[in-house]
């Protein structure tokens, strides 16, 4: 489809119309200069003398006819060429059936915990959770899938997309207190159940890996998944951590064993019962194959199919034919010394 996209830019073809109309001619009896030359005209009986020339003339050369229609030519491609004339490709994207799933995890201090063994060494809690979601979204193909990240508050790190490998970078790049020491646990359920409400209903899901914790934010976890709820978004939690007294954590350099890290089990069933969804250990190997299972056993969002249509400009092709008619005009100086003396004796 061919349009212009300023189209106003149109009145300025009026321009040359208008100035010769309107544009003051110089007076016969003036002294003028054409070309450098000055002429003086001292004829008592200019009329008379013009009407006896014209009268003998043939008509109009041809190099004047050229002259002025190389010179409208001009102004008209400039004219059309600042319209900025495109022509619109269609261009359609097509969207396959899959579910809208949020992963919200908990980027606070207390995810430097050492609360888990791999190998026989000790490994934090972050270090769990990237391995674990990192198979969780690699696995979820035709699915979008969006990162929320929260501590002291809740972030959008990357919103829905289908970029799978996108968000599995993002999610490497999380390091804990990120977003802050504290946990506002209620605040990115919150922000999780927004951006999902504005998803088709059926397969609304988020995923929440958390040590059930909250000490900072606006909003208390229970009252988020109750709002989770109601608008059908169905939160699986994976909770993180161990109910161990004392809990060793690297701080400033040095492992150090705090009391206060124990992670809150009962607040993370809770949740996933409220929103309808279901609650896993990290350290349970099954959990991500669970939770897979039940993701797909929701409605999947149908098909979404969008056509946009992309500009490609054109501008260039009456701009060439704009310096075609100026280089038409400069090599035949001729036609403007006889078009300019015309327009001076009218």
């Amino acid at each position: 489809m061919f349009e212009f996209n300023w189209p106003w830019a149109a009145l300025l073809l009026l321009a040359p119309l208008l100035a010769n109309r309107f544009w003051p001619r110089p007076e016969a009896a003036e002294e003028r200069s054409v070309e450098g030359e000055r002429v003086t005209l001292l004829h008592p009986h200019l009329e008379i003398l013009r009407a006896s020339y014209r009268a003998r003339e043939p008509g109009k050369p041809l190099a004047t006819r050229l002259y002025r229609v190389m010179l409208y030519l001009f102004w008209a491609a400039l004219v059309v060429s600042l319209m900025q004339p495109q022509w619109l490709k269609p261009h359609t994207e097509v969207k396959t059936a899959g579910y809208d799933l949020m992963l919200s995890v908990d980027a606070s201090h207390s995810m430097d915990a050492l609360d888990f063994t791999a190998e026989g060494r000790q490994v934090s809690r972050m270090s769990v959770v990237k391995g674990v979601m990192d198979r969780f979204v690699d696995a979820r193909r035709g699915d979008r899938v969006g990162l929320i990240i929260f501590g002291s508050q809740a972030y959008v790190l990357s919103p829905l997309s289908v970029d799978r490998l996108a968000t599995r970078q993002l999610l490497d790049g999380v390091v804990p207190s990120i977003a802050g020491s504290g946990t506002a646990l209620g605040d990115a359920i919150a922000l999780g159940v927004k951006k999902l409400r504005e998803r088709p209903p059926g397969s609304r899901v988020m995923v929440l890996i958390a040590d059930g914790d909250n000490t900072a934010g606006n909003f208390l976890p229970l009252e988020s998944a109750r709002l989770a709820g109601l608008q059908g978004v169905r939160i699986y939690v994976i909770g993180v951590g161990s109910k161990e007294a004392s809990i060793p954590i690297l701080e400033d350099g040095a492992v150090k064993y705090r009391t206060d890290l124990t992670m809150d089990e009962d607040t993370l069933q809770q949740i996933a019962t409220l929103s309808g969804g279901a609650y896993f250990r990290a350290t349970d190997t099954r959990a991500l194959e669970e939770i897979s299972r039940r993701i797909n056993e929701l409605e999947k969002t149908e098909v979404e199919t969008r056509t946009a249509l992309i500009p490609q400009p054109l501008y260039r092709w009456p701009l060439g034919v704009a310096l075609a008619a100026l280089l038409f005009i400069g090599l035949f100086p001729e036609g403007r010394k006889r078009f300019v003396k015309r327009v001076a004796s009218a």
